[in-house]
Order: C-alpha cells, then sequence, then structure tokens
C-alpha cells in the first residue's frame, strides 16, 4: 500500500474528516449498514489522527443512506439528469450511487472549497462524469455550469447548517429560482438544539465542532412551500432504520409520535415549481 498523505484542513472543511471517518468505520464492521469501500480506501490514504473526533456513530452512516437513496430515485426518474452535490467534501457518494443505477448520461457537479477539492483530485479515482466547481455554494456562479433542460438535484448534506440564516435560506430561494422542477435535500438540526450547536459540539476531549448557527424544526421546513417563492412542495424524509433494537425503536417512535417532531432533527426534501 502506498504511503498515506497528509491532510490539514481546518474550520468547518475538516468536519469532512470526520463524516468520512464515521463512514469508513461503518463500513468496516461485520454488521456495517453502510457498503462504502472507497470510503475506507480514501481514509487510509489520508495521514491524520482520526482519533481525535472521539467515538463515531450510526447516524452519519445512516444519513449518507438517506441522501444515496433520494439521489438514486433521482435518477431513475431523469437519467439523464445532473447531481449537484454542493460542500461535497470527501463523500464517496457519486460511487455508492452509480453503482446502483443504469449507466446513463447523468451528470454530477463537485462544489467545494480548493482545499478540498485538490485532496479529491489527489485521492479519489477520476470519473468522466464528475465536473468540478472549486468554490464556495454561496458562490452562485456554480448554478450556470448546471443544464437544468433533464432535471436537477441539489444535495446539500451536511451544510446549511454551518451557513448563516440569511445565507442558508438565499442559497435555497435561489435554488428554487434558478432550477424550477429540480429538488433539493438538505438536513438540518432542530431549534431546540441551538444554543449548545452555536457554540460548537464537542465531541471529545481534543476535537470541537465548529457552530452551527442555522436550524428549522420539522413545521418550519414545511412552512417553507408558504413562505418562498418556487417551492412548489416539501416533503419530511424519514431517516433509514439502523443498527440495534433499541436504536430502530427510538428512530420509529421519533417520526411516529408527532409531538416528537420539535425535538428531532428534519430531512427535507424539497421540489421546486
Amino acid at each position: 500500500m502506498s504511503q498515506a498523505e497528509k491532510v490539514t484542513l481546518t474550520g468547518v472543511s475538516e468536519t469532512a474528516l470526520l463524516t468520512l471517518n464515521a463512514r469508513a468505520v461503518e463500513a468496516r464492521r461485520s454488521d456495517g449498514i453502510l457498503e462504502d469501500p472507497l470510503a475506507i480506501t480514501l481514509a487510509d490514504s489520508i495521514d491524520y489522527d482520526f482519533s481525535k473526533f472521539g467515538p463515531t456513530r450510526q447516524d452519519i452512516a445512516l444519513r449518507a443512506l438517506a441522501f444515496d437513496d433520494q439521489t438514486r430515485r433521482f435518477l431513475r426518474q431523469h437519467p439523464t439528469g445532473t447531481v449537484v452535490a454542493l460542500a461535497e467534501g470527501l463523500q464517496t457518494s457519486y460511487w455508492r450511487v452509480s453503482a446502483g443505477v443504469p449507466d446513463t448520461g447523468f451528470r454530477w457537479l463537485t462544489v467545494d472549497l480548493p482545499p478540498i477539492v485538490e485532496i479529491r483530485s489527489r485521492l479519489l479515482p477520476a470519473a468522466p462524469k464528475i465536473s468540478v466547481c472549486a468554490q464556495s455554494a454561496l458562490d452562485y456562479s456554480w448554478m450556470d455550469r448546471v443544464d437544468p433542460d433533464n432535471g436537477v438535484f441539489i444535495s446539500a448534506e451536511g451544510l446549511l447548517m454551518y451557513l448563516q440564516p440569511e445565507q442558508s435560506l438565499g442559497l435555497i430561494q435561489e435554488c428554487a429560482r434558478r432550477f424550477p422542477g429540480g429538488r433539493m435535500l438538505f438536513d438540518v438540526p432542530p431549534p431546540w438544539m441551538a444554543a449548545v450547536i452555536r457554540r460548537g459540539v464537542r465531541t471529545s476531549l481534543r476535537y470541537k465542532a465548529p457552530p452551527m448557527p442555522f436550524n428549522l424544526s420539522v413545521s418550519e421546513a414545511a412552512d417553507l412551500v408558504n413562505t418562498m417563492p418556487g417551492i412548489r412542495a416539501v416533503r419530511d424524509l424519514p431517516m433509514p432504520a439502523g443498527r440495534g433494537l433499541l436504536f430502530n425503536t427510538l428512530l420509529s417512535a421519533a417520526y411516529r409520535l408527532r409531538f416528537l417532531d420539535p425535538l428531532r432533527p428534519s430531512l427535507t426534501l424539497l421540489e421546486f415549481g
């Protein structure tokens, strides 16, 4: 095996290493819920002390599965459409998703900051369907690279919570304006966590995640259809089942018992009109 390469990321960009490690750890398990061999290979190719993040949790892998599922659904309905992965980080979503859909003419646009794009270009395999914008998702010029004619699916996995509220809502509004008929999938924490996550969450004694200024309750997300022009429908999506009876019992209750809606994170699919 070739020597691992040193990687240095800071701030929000460093969370790309946290989520990569969580997926790779899950994929290594004999009872893992996520099949992601490329995440294992990528993590092994990086010289970084992943232990600083503390214990991993299965919810990050479950989130990846949920985004994969909706991306595949879109591509089966729009086989020549475009998937836009905003702030893609060190995700290996393209390879997981493309393994489960026909080899059609779809396109994939990665949008992320130059340091992340540089790591991806060095350590991930080339793929002809993938094009790259090395810039912030808030630089809307990436939208000029998207052909809306055959359908657009915008993935914002683990992104909006790190933006200011006006930035997140502005990004959603501009996507709705530019891509009528398209879809956008995002996840955010619930408002009751705001006091904690606005200061950042400590995952271990050696690591504190960046502040997360933006949050939405399930009902607030649902109300976007009434408050934001261009949104035709809002769907609150459940997380897929995970590992363990207790975990799945609690997860099922969180979606079945409506009074718990304000307490759980939202996974929201927007359909643009």
